[in-house]
């Protein structure tokens, strides 16, 4: 497939075991996302909880216009 003049390739496993290792990677992750906050807030710790989701979107924001500020920085032509 082409894209702008840039010959797009998918990409693809080697091995099946790479695929089976890469998906219950993937799923045994989101299991822990999901019950972490769960069993928290179950034994007392919802007040933790809040803390850690609060800090989650301050250093995610922040990273995210590190991020934006580095693209331009990089994007540009005109470098100094």
């Amino acid at each position: 497939m082409k894209l702008g003049g840039l010959d797009m390739a998918r990409e693809s496993f080697n091995s099946r075991l790479g695929f089976i290792l890469v998906s219950a990677g993937c799923a045994i992750g989101i299991g822990n996302v999901w019950r972490f906050p769960f069993i928290t807030g179950e034994n007392g710790g919802g007040f933790f909880v809040l803390f850690y989701l609060l800090f989650l979107v301050i250093v995610n924001y922040a990273l995210c216009i590190m991020h934006y500020a580095l693209y331009q920085l990089f994007s540009s032509p005109y470098t100094p």
